[in-house]
């Protein structure tokens, strides 16, 4: 587990925020040995590694809009199973001030297992889909239903969809969908991709979330991935080791967390600490 240390103690905060994402790291040929993956032979290139953050919210500004709290953002990452990653972003969270918040928000990307590390882990928390999520795939239920992107009528019906996601009316977009396609030969391929809306529903009030002031967007933990991870561990001809890849990830959460002169000072202790204790025993 990569993370901050020394997080100080945390303090009271009208909304306390957890986001969580997933992303791929290229690794060596040995590191992968019988891992399945999503290559045409059934071979992986990458392992996951898990990155999550903490940020609190005190204020909205003059639109309405929430407005994060300045330098609030601690980084953990992991190349562990969600299970094991779970308890310890809630870790992170405890010492951020998970208890003194009035309200903690789940931002995630709809994916079951972080979902369920929600419920496991922070089962007080509002789930909240990410509305560029949703936006995605608000697009493959309209590839499903028109037959393609280039269909004159996308572009105005997916700005249907998002207002209407913005008025919690997802309910009534999966049903006019339904029965706009009932009997049709692409009736199979829409449902399917309607799975996705009828697993997200209380996930997907936005009009509610955003009335109570809160981020309906995991941009930052967007950002995250592509700033903490990918910038070092994704470019071109790398290949790693996951002890490699894991040292490095925990230099960029703690660096990103702004907490490397702390981690520092910390290590020198530890090691006067360890010195004195080779003393003593001579």
């Amino acid at each position: 587990m990569a993370g901050t240390r020394g997080q100080t103690r945390g303090t009271t905060a009208p909304i306390m925020y957890v986001s969580a994402d997933g992303t791929g790291v290229p690794m060596r040929k040995e590191e992968l040995a019988g891992r399945a993956g999503k290559q045409p032979d059934g071979s992986a290139k990458t392992r996951l590694a898990y990155l999550g953050c903490v940020f609190t919210q005190h204020k909205t500004d003059e639109q309405g809009h929430p407005v994060r709290d300045y330098e609030s953002t601690p980084y953990v990452s992991s190349f562990g199973s969600i299970e094991e990653f779970g308890p310890c972003l809630r870790q992170d969270a405890i010492r951020r001030g998970l208890a003194l918040a009035r309200q903690v928000v789940l931002l995630i990307d709809g994916a079951e297992g972080l979902a369920n590390m929600g419920r496991l882990c922070f089962p007080t928390a509002t789930q909240i889909v990410d509305f560029y999520h949703a936006m995605e795939h608000a697009g493959k239920v309209l590839v499903a239903l028109l037959g393609s992107k280039e269909h004159p009528d996308y572009k105005t019906r997916l700005g249907r969809w998002a207002k209407k996601l913005l008025n919690n009316q997802i309910e009534q977009l999966i049903a006019q969908t339904r029965k706009e396609c009932a009997g049709k030969a692409q009736t199979e391929a829409v449902e399917k991709e309607l799975g996705y809306f009828l697993n997200n529903i209380a996930r997907m009030q936005y009009g509610t979330f955003r009335r109570k002031g809160f981020f309906i967007g995991s941009g930052v933990i967007e950002a995250g991935c592509k700033t903490v991870i990918g910038a070092r561990c994704k470019q071109s001809g790398m290949f790693w080791s996951e002890p490699g890849a894991q040292n490095v990830l925990a230099l960029r959460c703690i660096h990103s967390s702004r907490r490397l002169g702390q981690f520092w000072l910390e290590r020198l202790n530890a090691h006067a600490a360890h010195n004195d204790s080779l003393a003593l025993a001579a």
